[in-house]
Order: C-alpha cells, then sequence, then structure tokens
C-alpha cells in the first residue's frame, strides 16, 4: 500500500511538470534523473531524497517548497503515518 502523503506528493509533481508541456522521460533527463526514478516518484512509490527533490525544483524552476502539497492536505491524509 502506498503512503497517501507520498502520493500527493507526486501527483503536484506530476500537475507542475505538466504544466511544463513535457513527457516524464524528458523531464527525467533536464533533472538528471534515471526515468524509472521519476516515474516512481510521480506515482507515489518512492521515498524520494531531498537531493532529487531538489533537483526536481530546479528543473522546474520552482522552489523546494512549492513541491509538497499544502500543509492542512497533508493532514486530511494522516500525515507521514499513512
Amino acid at each position: 500500500m502506498r503512503n497517501k502523503c507520498l502520493l500527493a506528493l507526486g501527483r503536484q509533481i506530476r500537475q507542475m511538470r505538466e504544466r511544463k508541456g513535457l513527457s516524464q522521460e524528458e523531464f527525467a533527463a533536464e533533472a538528471g534523473l534515471d526515468r524509472g526514478y521519476y516515474g516512481g516518484t510521480e506515482r507515489g512509490e518512492r521515498n524520494v531524497a531531498a537531493a532529487n527533490l531538489i533537483r526536481i525544483a530546479i528543473a522546474l524552476g520552482v522552489e523546494v517548497s512549492q513541491l509538497f502539497p499544502s500543509l492542512a492536505t497533508l493532514r486530511r491524509l494522516g500525515g507521514a503515518s499513512q
């Protein structure tokens, strides 16, 4: 069972990537990440490392904090325990 907060994080990142009009493969290359790893991040299958969140934020041109769902959303999902 996937962590609901990681799923929400992945959805948030996916939406930002899609706004840039990039495929997962294109974006992973731009961020310097393996496409499979990046795809797993979007699907909420990975507890993504801080260094990779920084790479993603740089490639998106956003602050790292913008990658995360709102605190209200995370609380509703049960925080890190889910």
